[in-house]
């Protein structure tokens, strides 16, 4: 098979032709190291690709399945986001205001490489993740695979763009807003935030707070499941913790949940945001799609609490702290540098508030769970703008332009639970449409299993760009 072929077949049949000797380590990570060269000048998915490190990742991966060696990602080229450390390489957090590579990986890729992926870079984001367009003075736009003239969405559009266009078989990403999930819906990806504290966030004790968590986007839910097995648990020095899983989570994605109690609203949680009609269209078809499948399927009203109180002061106290470890805080974005004038008015006192206040407000936001087994809303409010969506912007512009794309999202990171974007066909522009699957707290597996029927009912993953390359 040709590289596209093999590249988009995913992560866990990747692993499997590997384990079984079909295809070497070394063999597949060429192919993705060729497909990156041949794309990414076009795409900007990466800050930067490891080339030769890679492959000799992959030989030693290839050595060690000659001697027996069966894990779960032998040999799978996997990209990483550059707000995570990677040991010989600069965490520039999307800016240029780091120069000194990291001495060794966060604690997510160490589980990575020690389940045998293969790194083969690190991809772009805009500075600390604010925004949810991938887009950056250092590094310029990260673009949509399916149409180059539109946004990743963000802040893992680097990540997104990188699995959609087939250059590695995932890629990890942060989500502190929505932004595993928003690049997701404009990608055509699955993207899973996994409950707070799922997955380690070490050698930090958090990601911005209580909202940031780390996890993968990929093709498929089985590939997103897969990783998330390698990943979870905590390290020592996170702050939060997630409730051990019940079961493992490939075989939450690989069995049928019986019939659920599914509620659904077209409502958002930020105030003055009317979703676009095409959205609605999703959300609507997945409603029918799920009753076909023997749901319970309703609208209901979830009774959103309004969380700015709690989600602003620890957006403004995460980026304030990543920024004050910088090397040359002169180098940050202009709008970097007014969030953090903004940060500094808040002192870490009233952090510590947010957080005990968006406890509160989740045990509020939780009640809707009482009612049903998920909860079923659009992804985004809107379609994916144009890149340049930042451009001239300051930080109050930039944060009115983000609005409708994390009105359904932010609201589940100051909460905690673990929510999904899942695909729903393409809109008229010829990009992806996305609905998002709320859970209860610690359900990563609810989410998993209904996914997986949706995923069966109305595949998605055999549609690719028409990229060349």
């Amino acid at each position: 098979m040709d590289d596209s072929e093999l590249l988009f077949l995913g992560v866990a049949r990747q692993a499997e032709l590997v384990r079984a000797g079909k295809m070497s380590a070394r063999a597949l990570t060429e192919a993705s190291l060729r497909r990156i060269e041949h794309l990414d000048r076009d795409l900007g998915a990466f800050r930067v690709v490891l080339g030769a490190r890679a492959l000799a990742e992959a030989d030693a991966r290839d050595a060690a399945r000659a001697a027996g060696d069966d894990r779960p990602l032998l040999g799978v080229p996997v990209a990483v986001k550059d707000e995570l450390d990677l040991a010989g390489e600069v965490t520039t957090f999307g800016g240029a205001a780091n120069r000194t590579p990291a001495a060794s990986d966060c604690e997510a890729v160490r589980r990575l490489r020690a389940a045998g992926a293969v790194i083969v870079g690190k991809t772009t984001m805009p500075e600390f993740g604010q925004w949810p367009f991938t887009e950056s003075a250092a590094h310029g736009y990260a673009r949509n695979p399916w149409d180059t003239a539109m946004t990743t969405g963000g802040s893992s559009g680097g990540s997104a763009a990188a699995v959609a266009a087939g250059m590695a078989g995932a890629a990890l990403g942060g989500d502190g807003g929505g932004s595993i999930r928003i690049p997701a819906a404009c990608c055509g990806l699955f993207g899973l935030k996994p409950q707070r504290g799922r997955v380690s966030t070490a050698p930090h004790p958090h990601l911005w707070y209580a909202l940031g968590t780390v996890g993968p986007l990929t093709r498929t839910v089985l590939d997103s499941a897969l990783l998330y097995d390698v990943l979870s648990g905590p390290a020592a020095g996170d702050r939060w913790a997630a409730r051990p899983a019940a079961t493992s989570f490939v075989r939450a994605a690989s069995t049928e949940p019986g019939r659920l109690r599914i509620g659904w609203s077209a409502r958002p949680a930020v105030p003055g945001v009317r979703p676009h009609p095409e959205h609605l269209a999703a959300l609507r078809e997945t409603v029918r799609a799920l009753r076909e499948l023997g749901h319970d399927v309703r609208e209901t009203d979830p009774g959103h609490p309004d969380t700015t109180a709690a989600f602003l002061p620890q957006f403004y106290g995460g980026v304030r702290a990543e920024a004050e470890a910088v090397e040359r805080p002169e180098l940050l974005e202009r709008r970097t540098r007014q969030t953090v004038r903004v940060a500094r008015l808040a002192p870490e006192a009233a952090v510590e508030w947010a957080i005990r206040a968006g406890e509160r407000m989740a045990v509020r936001a939780n009640r809707v769970f009482d009612r049903v087994d998920l909860l079923l809303t659009p992804t985004l409010a809107e379609r994916p703008r144009r890149v340049g969506a930042l451009d001239g912007r300051g930080m109050a512009g930039a944060m009115l332009r983000s609005r409708p794309m994390v009105a359904y999202t932010a609201l589940w990171n100051v909460t905690g639970n673990p929510a999904a974007s899942v695909p729903a066909g393409f809109g008229t522009d010829g990009l992806p449409l996305a609905v998002q699957l709320i859970g209860r707290e610690h359900d990563e597996a609810t989410i998993l299993q209904v996914a997986a029927q949706l995923e069966a009912a109305r595949p998605w993953a055999d549609r690719t760009p028409a990229l060349a390359g």
